[in-house]
């Protein structure tokens, strides 16, 4: 990408394209076109047509996206699948009409089978059964993805994915009805330390392991692929390294100073047991993360401080 070319990142305002905004920004790139839900409704196709025949941007992130944890999944199934889809398939299409340069489409590792060997390896998408809670969303992943190496094969346009395993970092959603598990265990025992709670209620067994990656190092990788990377298969990007969420919640408990007991609630679902991604692929293309799981939680406590939370550390 040349420092002056158009860049579009279509959820700019969310917490991987904001990562995406700020990781261009301090590499220079200033020519970036950013349209908020109000001023572009990514669902309407005649309003993505206009805007893509207006700016004819040369380089498109594709994260926008409608995201959420188990219970909002579940419960909002129709919205996940429409929403995801239309933005997908507005987007995907017409920045192939307007010739731009490269897309990058950014999935999700849920895309996999709920049984998947581990670590998981690009190539057993479709081997296998979807976990049920949270299908619709992974089926659209995988309808954006496949769109994309369909538009590829048929019509020679380069484009991309990129597909993170759980992400985490500056502007995630705590809300506990429908946050992912990390931020909703920093939201929990936060509220549960500041008001003298004897216990803090962990979902599932705490068994199933899960691999986290802070969204400024995503965003490293998106840029890295979109700069170095021009093939058909769909690239992995994570750690390499999972913790149970047991061990995790024990994390956040010590690093927030909550001082009461974990207790597992086995009556609600756990998820898929393990997703651990292979991410051999781009560490041979010449990218690794660079924050570890601990010192992002510290990072992502010192941001929230600032943001006026009380943890009385």
């Amino acid at each position: 990408m040349l420092i002056d070319e158009k860049i579009y990142i279509a959820g700019h305002r969310g917490m991987v394209g904001s990562a995406i905004v700020r990781n261009l920004q301090k590499r220079g790139f200033k020519n970036l076109i950013l349209k908020t839900s109000s001023e572009l409704d990514l669902r309407n196709q005649i309003e993505v047509e206009q805007f893509f025949t207006l700016h004819k941007p040369d380089y498109v992130f594709l994260s926008a996206a409608k995201v959420g944890g188990i219970v909002a999944n579940n419960t909002f199934r129709g919205e996940f699948i429409y929403e995801n889809l239309m933005i997908q398939n507005n987007v995907i299409h017409h920045a192939y009409r307007n010739g731009v340069k490269k897309l990058l489409f950014l999935g999700s590792s849920c895309i996999y089978p709920k049984m998947c060997p581990q670590p998981i390896k690009e190539e057993y998408l479709l081997s296998g059964y979807l976990e049920a809670t949270n299908e619709p969303y992974a089926i659209a992943k995988i309808a954006g993805l496949k769109m994309c190496e369909s538009y590829r094969r048929q019509y020679g346009v380069d484009m991309i994915a990129a597909m993170p395993t759980n992400l985490y970092g500056p502007n995630d959603n705590y809300d506990l009805n429908n946050s992912h598990v990390l931020p909703a265990l920093i939201r929990k025992f936060h509220d549960a330390k500041m008001n003298n709670l004897a216990s803090v209620e962990i979902w599932g067994t705490g068994s199933p392991k899960r691999e986290f990656l802070h969204v400024d190092d995503l965003a490293d990788a998106c840029v890295y692929l979109m700069e170095n990377y021009s093939e058909e298969q769909h690239v992995n990007v994570g750690t390499g390294v999972d913790v149970s969420i047991k061990e995790l919640a024990e994390m956040v408990k010590d690093l927030v100073g909550f001082k009461g007991q974990l207790l597992f609630n086995t009556e609600k679902p756990d998820g898929t047991p393990r997703k651990l991604l292979d991410v051999s692929k781009i560490h041979g293309l010449g990218w690794k993360h660079q924050l570890n799981l601990k010192d992002g939680i510290i990072s992502v406590l010192a941001d929230l401080e600032k943001a006026g939370w009380k943890f009385d550390r």
